[in-house]
């Protein structure tokens, strides 16, 4: 856990500090590293976390309805955290002097229900299994947390005050690692709570990925390499799945 939980911090820590180290940011790359995120994010989601919620009950529809909820939730979040989550870094002028408090308190509540599926319950998930999780999460946090500390810079224009909110960011994911483990651990919910949190977290990914697919294609117009690199995700994804097993 100790490993996963570092990375997890230091994946999120550095990609928000590469902003410092990329003056000109190229949009076009930018737009292609969402797009694999996206894509394997997407996949993962479908043929990992939805199969194995549904595999665990026998309340298909009651499942369904907590996807729902979570895919709805996502939508209410990015309301406040104006869509940094999926990669959106457009920040108007006027939003310039706020102090983006409702922005970092909606992403760390995505982050800390995303870090509750690395939770190792035997009966949901294998070992290897969480490895292909932590690599989806991963290629999430790098977007997210750059395009989160692009917002910070461009708010509150002092790079400490940027940076003690991007540590802060970059802990909720591996907290909700962790709590989530203890209190699993501890039996202090049932496995039926945490049936219900991968639901709602997997209703958050698929609002998410579909999203950044949209954003990625201004007027819907069909492009080559993003069919492509959108593949490459998918494919990484599948193949993720099946080293893992």
């Amino acid at each position: 856990m100790i490993l996963n939980v570092s990375i997890l911090f230091l994946s999120a820590l550095f990609a928000g500090l590469s902003v410092f180290l990329i003056p000109g940011l190229d949009i076009k790359r930018f737009k292609t590293i969402l797009s694999f995120s996206g894509a394997y994010l997407f996949s993962i989601t479908v043929i990992h976390i939805l199969p194995e919620i549904f595999h665990e009950t026998q309340e298909i529809t009651e499942v369904g309805i907590y996807v729902l909820l979570g895919f709805f939730l996502q939508m209410v979040l990015e309301y406040f955290s104006s869509g940094v989550e999926h990669g959106h870094i457009h920040v108007h002028e006027e939003e310039k002097s706020l102090v983006p408090y409702s922005m970092l308190i909606s992403l760390c509540v995505h982050a800390f229900l995303e870090g509750t599926l690395l939770v190792h319950p035997s009966d949901m998930h294998t070992h290897n299994e969480v490895k292909a999780l932590l690599f989806g999460l991963i290629l999430h946090k790098i977007p997210e947390a750059f395009a989160l500390m692009s917002v910070l810079v461009f708010r509150l224009g002092r790079k400490y005050s940027a940076f003690a909110l991007l540590i802060i960011f970059s802990l909720a994911t591996p907290l909700g690692m962790v709590l989530s483990s203890l209190i699993y651990s501890n039996a202090i919910i049932s496995g039926k709570i945490f049936v219900i949190l991968f639901a709602v977290v997997a209703g958050n990914f698929l609002y998410i990925s579909t999203t950044i697919f949209f954003e990625t294609s201004p007027n819907h117009k069909f492009k080559a390499n993003k069919l492509l690199v959108s593949a490459l995700g998918a494919v990484a994804a599948i193949i993720a799945e099946y080293l893992s097993h």
